[in-house]
């Protein structure tokens, strides 16, 4: 008996006896993630339940990512599946107004443009010794976007998907920090106060904002097969927000299954940061290359907003080229911000929004591209 109660109390201090300095800072790592999205304001949707997957998958003996675990059902459930991410897709696209865009479309430009970083930072990585998958992954937290990055390092590299994941959302926090300094480098003085005027055209109508997101999704679709589930997902979002024939579907979308979803999602985000798996010197070059790949979108897009400046004989303010970048509305309320310290009179809300619009289509379509370009190398499979 006395034996059987020495056994229990030990059984208290597995936890303890177990504790090593991997758990406690990826624990430390979690907190900070609660601390950025809790006082900061940091992307807490996602970071919040990220940095708290990340403390309770790090507990010894927690088996929470274990077969059978809490947090693996979720997991294996819905991100392995790619559920999660692609219904995430589905709320995005309810919630986006592609209006600014269809107003103004020669400014989809800019919203290709700000993709190219993406590529060259495929190259980068390729360069550095990384598989193709894992280098595809990491290029593609340079759309800023944070499904989409979910959304292939789940299907192709899972075992980054923690660093892949935790990069694109702070990143995305961080774009208020990250683009100014980028705008101001690229850019004369000059060329920041350039006013540009309204957009006065023929007002958009419903017709054409329904047959917009079914007509992208064939398109971008037959071009880029193994994209469709992203490509497809967002436009039925739209879709439903643009018939208004379907309120309660497209309302459930970018409220009840949207909010469902970003926490479960980000729970499992974070239970993929076990310490063995996290602390590497590949997550620290991963999280480099992530920000090399946002930096590269932000001034390739300034430099082609500089090219259409010069081709429309001085209209174009080039600052909306970092808008072409899929943080949205973040990244064009920043360029609205730049413009207005040197020109108290310069409104560019609307053009980068339309630049903004480009890039989520942009991001979605860069990522359907790698991924279809994949399968014709016969890398992944039909």
């Amino acid at each position: 008996m006395e034996s059987a109660l020495v056994s229990g109390a030990q059984g208290l201090f597995l936890g303890v006896l177990n504790l090593g300095p991997g758990h406690v800072i990826m624990i430390m790592i979690g907190s900070l993630l609660l601390y950025l999205g809790i006082s900061k304001g940091y992307e807490p949707l996602l970071l919040v339940p990220i940095g708290f997957g990340a403390i309770l998958v790090n507990i010894p003996l927690s088996e929470m990512m274990a077969e059978g675990g809490f947090i693996r059902f979720f997991y294996d459930a819905g991100v392995r599946t790619e559920v999660f991410p692609l219904l995430i897709f589905i709320g995005i696209g309810a919630m986006t107004d592609f209006k600014p865009l269809l107003e103004n479309p020669k400014i989809i430009l800019l919203g290709a443009a700000g993709q190219f970083g993406i590529f060259i930072t495929l190259l980068l990585a390729l360069a550095l010794g990384f598989d193709k998958l894992d280098a595809v992954a990491i290029s593609i937290i340079g759309a800023c976007d944070g499904p989409t990055a979910i959304y292939v390092s789940s299907k192709f590299a899972p075992h980054m998907l923690g660093a892949v994941s935790v990069a694109a959302y702070s990143y995305m926090s961080l774009v208020p920090l990250i683009q100014p300094p980028i705008m101001r480098a690229l850019t004369t003085e000059r060329e920041r106060k350039i006013v540009m005027g309204a957009v006065k055209l023929e007002p958009i109508s419903k017709t054409t904002k329904i047959i917009f997101p079914i007509a992208v999704t064939i398109f971008a679709s037959i071009l880029a097969p193994k994209g469709a589930p992203l490509i497809g997902t967002v436009m039925l979002g739209n879709l439903m927000r643009e018939s208004g024939v379907v309120e309660r579907l497209k309302s459930a979308s970018e409220n009840e299954i949207a909010n469902i979803v970003t926490l479960l999602l980000g729970l499992c985000i974070g239970a993929t940061m076990e310490a063995d798996k996290f602390l590497k010197a590949q997550t620290l070059l991963v999280l480099a290359l992530g920000f090399i790949a946002i930096s590269l979108d932000t001034a390739v897009g300034i430099l082609f907003g500089k090219a259409m400046c010069a081709l429309t004989g001085g209209k174009i303010n080039p600052l909306i080229g970092a808008a072409g970048i899929s943080a949205f509305p973040m990244s064009a309320r920043v360029v609205q911000a730049e413009g207005q310290k040197y020109n108290k009179k310069n409104y560019l809300l609307m053009h980068a929004m339309s630049a903004n619009a480009g890039g989520q289509i942009g991001s979605v379509i860069a990522a359907a591209v790698m991924l279809s370009v994949l399968q014709g190398m016969g890398i992944v499979g039909g």
